[in-house]
């Protein structure tokens, strides 16, 4: 049977997220998971006329009584945001259709979006994996390898990592050794094993420091628990991480959400409209799912009132010639950066740490692409949620890490684009990261073909090419 990465991963989230219904779709090929039974709206008069809304919608055609819909309490403060439930007797079944159809007749009279699912945001190679590390021999150099330069206290651009925590060695790397911030929750199981995506911020930070090393980098472990939160929760995270050490210079974040509303999602209102009154520029993960589907808040960049605060990232194939073939793509990605097959620390350099692959390798591309070895194939491993590898009894592949690996997402793509960012302030002395953002593009000449569409591609000084296809690891 051939490997349901998504399934599969929305069943490790769930996990993680015990007490939350969890549901997928409406379209599975989107990656679009969300909070079943809640829908969220705006404070303030708009919650009450959207309960109303929905309540007298759903007695007149469902006959539900009346605290089948009901708010949850009182909004959420600072990110404006209230729940409201919208249950139903039928044990198991989704009302958040259901109350999104009633809403759309009243936004006709509105003029605006009053409610939006409850959608799970989650790290960009979670939900929908590029793939998952890969072991380097020991000393291999990083890639992007260690540009020139030194690291200035007095000039460092200050950079914010939103992604998992630090893995506890990983001042070992001597690219990190200026990196600070939060230490990763449970990096391994009890048998000794790492977890699932433990060392995505660790890697993320090694790529950000190798382009740039003049940064003060620090990583929150915003997004430990399986990668992923509720809609409702990440706007308040969000502006927990830049309340601890003020607004930084940028911020680069490997995570999100498909949704096809198109104003983004309603639980980031707050944190996108006081982003866009800082100086701070928001570098984002267009996402992994191969699809032009909007993924928030990289889609931000395609709205003109976030263009100069957002800029939205999209991943190249290893060698540069065009999209890789899990990176979203579409009007509202705004250039294209190596994120396949790259170089950075996973873990400190102490011990040999194990991991055991979650998913198989295809035998074909999943996005249908034929036109290089992709990472869908190569190198190939067999994980330990496939449906094939629990039905014939087989063992999963397992690896060692020590020190650096190779991973590949638009994840990996961001802190590229994030680093050149820094790295022309730093050359050019400039203080304004969007102004530093807005020159990098327009001095942009390089060009990569994505899904049919000449796009532009920023290529770091210190990258090089991948061959592929890599071996297949040893079983």
């Amino acid at each position: 049977m051939a490997p349901q990465r998504f399934h599969e991963q929305f069943q490790h989230i769930q996990r993680a997220m015990p007490d939350v219904p969890l549901t997928m779709g409406p379209d599975e090929s989107a990656g679009l998971l969300y909070e079943k039974g809640v829908v969220l709206v705006r404070d303030g008069a708009e919650a009450p006329f959207v309960e109303d809304a929905v309540r007298a919608h759903f007695t007149e055609t469902r006959g539900l009584v009346p605290d089948h819909v009901r708010r949850e309490g009182p909004g959420t403060g600072r990110t404006g945001v209230t729940r409201i439930r919208v249950g139903h007797p039928a044990e198991g079944e989704d009302s958040v259709p259901h109350a999104l159809r009633a809403v759309r007749q009243a936004e006709d009279r509105r003029g605006r979006r009053l409610a939006g699912r409850n959608h799970v945001v989650h790290i960009a190679v979670n939900a929908c994996p590029g793939d998952e590390p890969v072991p380097v021999p020991r000393g291999e150099p990083a890639n992007p390898a260690a540009a020139a330069g030194r690291h200035d206290p007095a000039t460092a651009v200050r950079v914010l990592v939103v992604d998992t925590g630090l893995v506890h060695d990983h001042h070992r790397s001597p690219l990190l050794a200026h990196t600070t911030g939060d230490a990763q929750r449970a990096e391994t199981d009890a048998a000794g094993v790492l977890r699932q995506y433990v060392g995505h911020g660790t890697f993320i930070a090694g790529i950000l420091a190798a382009v740039a090393p003049n940064t003060d980098i620090t990583v929150r472990g915003t997004l430990d628990d399986a990668g992923a939160v509720l809609e409702s929760e990440f706007g308040a995270l969000l502006f927990e991480a830049v309340d601890r050490d003020g607004w930084p210079d940028i911020i680069s974040l490997s995570a999100g959400t498909p949704g096809k509303d198109p104003d983004g999602l309603i639980g980031l209102d707050a944190f996108m409209r006081e982003l866009r009154e800082q100086r701070t520029l928001l570098v984002a993960a267009a996402g992994n799912n191969g699809s032009a589907t909007p993924f928030w808040p990289a889609a931000y960049a395609g709205l003109p009132e976030y263009a100069g605060s957002v800029l939205s990232v999209g991943a190249l194939r290893a060698d540069g010639e065009g999209g890789a073939c899990f990176t979203n793509h579409g009007p509202w990605v705004r250039v294209n950066a190596p994120g396949e097959r790259l170089t950075s620390a996973l873990t400190g350099f102490t011990v040999p740490v194990p991991y055991v692959y979650q998913h198989s390798t295809y035998d074909a591309c999943r996005f249908g692409s034929d036109a290089y070895p992709c990472t869908c194939r190569y190198p190939s491993h067999t994980g330990v949620l496939s449906e094939g590898l629990r039905s014939t009894g087989g063992k999963p592949d397992q690896v060692m890490f020590e020190g650096m690996a190779r991973w590949s997402g638009t994840s990996f793509a961001t802190p590229v684009v994030a680093g050149m960012v820094a790295a022309r302030m730093t050359r050019y002395g400039e203080r304004d990261p969007r102004a530093a953002g807005a020159a990098l593009l327009a001095a942009a000449t390089d060009r990569a073909e994505v899904r049919g569409a000449c796009v532009p591609a920023l290529f770091p000084p210190t990258w090089r090419p991948v061959p592929a296809p890599l071996p297949a690891l040893p079983v």
